[in-house]
């Protein structure tokens, strides 16, 4: 009968029955130590030997600290704490608007805020330093590991301990099949299995689950180019915003946007040359239903051309579905309606023909509000040049008199426009910037009612609004669409991306899969029996060695069959003395 046993006892303890002296005892230790050998990249780390250590060694102490795996965990933790602030508090670089919003609001935070640099978070020193200190932690980590485990690849696995008792899965059975026989079984079958095997000595090596170690290495060189794919985009993005009327175009230089943003590094000429324009915007939305009002589609009909003499293009821009020309990529992020006026000074003269003026929505049914300026052309009744603004509110479905005045579907089916008339001058050739949206009040006049009110009308499509004292007119002549469009230049999105991924699978592979090693030593016992022995050892304890080891030892028990045990009872053989000399001459 075959005797074939598992040991999944701790590696170093030593089996019932055996008591090695201490000498052997250190020598197996040494033995089993160099065989779990390399079972990982990871560097040692020796206390230092602090009152020995001079200006070197300090340094040497302070690198082995900063490319250690804790201190890159730190950082990582720190860089993500750092991101907080940014979040939750307005940057000068996205809002300055609300920045300065922010400072008048909090006149004891702003000043500590501006100290520790929480308005410009992520172009701060301490959040550039901790930024610094991950990657110079991470590539000082990498790179030894990195030659230390081609070095493995290059290398073979150690030999077989002499005690192969002492290892965590051990199994054992004996067989009338020659050691070399067994030998060679084993080898195929380990290679079989995607080992890498190789004989040596009385026994074969072998060893599995080096992606494990490619796993952990991918894993922190997607962290780099993660890192350096993020500040690449940091230093070189561009975002800025446009809207635009049907009908109208747009070409990609800096004058050309209504707002803009950019990294530090960016140059205009670093914007990529094409135009397009906006042939017609579509938005269906849901009519009944607790959803309704709710969009269904928005879809903009785009012609646009690369280059200067670029051949024009169709295409169709939707919600998520950007255009993308070389670097630069095209998004349709809102929506709105345009009144068309027409505005008559006192003596009837057209001085706005048919002019579209953008509104912007306050809600979700697209009620929206702005202003209409008419500033050059004008003349009052008694012929002195002025300048005219009107507040305007526009309802895309008005709800009818004694409603609200709150538009009650976002589509175009009872539009009313409300204005609120303004006479003198608007400010804008102060050369102080204003919005476009609204009135600077500070030096019009109103318009009065015969109540001595401010002069207002609510208008339909096609009516009139005449002013007060022969002041003039403004005809409500129909409605246009605009659409807002986003164009984002982020280079090394790519890489970002593909680093992600790769960071993603690096770690599943090193936590997933199991590096381990299993030996299969066959030699002849004292009866002229081989017996053979198979053990292994996992960088970790681990459940899957000794499964793993069981079925190996199944598969190779069909190749080497058991063979049966010795009686007990059966006396043992007397040798003869007349055969022993010729015996130890055939041995020699």
């Amino acid at each position: 009968m075959s005797k074939t046993t598992t040991d999944t006892s701790p590696a170093g303890k030593t089996p019932p029955g055996e008591a090695p002296d201490a000498a052997e005892d250190q020598v197996q230790d040494q033995d089993l130590s160099a065989a779990g050998s390399q079972l990982s990249t990871a560097p040692g780390e020796d206390a230092p030997n602090l009152p020995s250590l001079g200006v070197i060694g300090w340094a040497r102490w302070f690198w082995r600290q900063l490319t250690s795996m804790r201190v890159a965990l730190l950082l990582l933790l720190l860089l993500s704490l750092g991101a907080i602030p940014g979040s939750l508090i307005p940057q000068s670089g996205i809002d300055a608007t609300k920045v300065e919003d922010f400072r008048q609001r909090h006149e004891t935070l702003a000043p500590i805020y501006d100290k520790l640099g929480l308005f410009h978070v992520y172009s701060s020193v301490w959040f550039s330093a901790i930024y610094i200190l991950l990657f110079v932690s991470l590539i000082g980590c990498i790179v030894p590991r990195t030659w230390q485990f081609v070095g493995q690849l290059r290398g073979r696995p150690p030999k077989a301990p002499k005690r192969l008792t002492r290892l965590p899965a051990y199994t054992t059975w004996r067989t009338e099949a020659e050691p070399e026989q067994v030998r060679e079984a084993a080898l195929a079958l380990l290679k079989k299995r995607r080992f890498r095997a190789h004989a040596t000595g009385d026994a074969v090596a072998a060893e599995k689950g080096y992606l494990r170690e490619v796993g952990n290495l991918v894993f922190h060189i997607a962290l780099i180019v993660m890192l350096v794919a993020f500040a690449w985009g940091q230093l070189f993005k561009f975002e800025g915003n446009k809207l635009i009327l049907e009908g109208d175009g747009f070409a990609n230089t800096l004058t050309q946007y209504d707002d803009k943003k950019s990294g530090t590094l960016f140059t205009p000429d670093d914007l990529e040359p094409f135009s397009f324009t906006l042939k017609d915007f579509k938005g269906t939305y849901e009519a009944t239903g607790p959803n309704r009002g709710t969009p269904r589609t928005y879809e903009a009909d785009l012609t646009y051309s690369v280059g200067a003499y670029g051949k024009e293009r169709k295409t169709t821009v939707k919600v998520n579905k950007p255009l993308e020309i070389d670097g630069s990529k095209v998004y349709l992020v809102s929506h709105g309606y345009a009144p068309v006026l027409t505005v008559r000074d006192g003596k009837g003269n057209v001085v706005m023909d048919r002019e579209a003026v953008p509104l912007l929505p306050l809600d979700a049914n697209v009620t929206s509000s702005g202003a209409v300026k008419v500033m050059d052309g004008y003349r009052n009744a008694q012929g002195k040049k002025e300048q005219l603004g009107f507040n305007a509110f526009f309802l895309p479905t008005y709800g009818g008199k004694g409603t609200t005045m709150v538009s009650r579907f976002p589509a175009l089916i009872n539009p009313m426009l409300a204005l609120s008339a303004y006479h003198g001058d608007l400010g804008v050739d102060s050369g102080i910037p204003q919005s476009v949206y609204q009135l600077d009040r500070k030096n019009l006049k109103e318009f009065k009612d015969t109540d001595g009110e401010l002069f207002k009308k609510q208008l339909a499509i096609g009516q009139t609004m005449t002013l007060p004292d022969g002041a003039g007119s403004v005809t409500f002549e129909g409605v246009k669409e605009w659409a807002g469009f986003q164009v984002t230049r982020q280079p090394a999105s790519g890489w970002a991306l593909a680093g992600a991924v790769a960071a993603i699978l690096g770690l599943a592979g090193s936590l997933f899969i199991q590096r381990r090693r299993v030996w299969v030593r066959a030699v002849k016992g004292a009866d002229g029996v081989t017996v053979v022995e198979m053990a292994g050892l996992g960088r970790s304890e681990s459940a899957k060695v000794p499964e793993e080891l069981g079925d190996l030892a199944g598969s190779l028990y069909e190749r080497a069959p058991g063979a049966p045990e010795p009686d007990p009872s059966d006396p043992p053989e007397t040798p003869d003395p007349a055969a022993a000399p010729a015996e130890r001459a055939e041995q020699k």
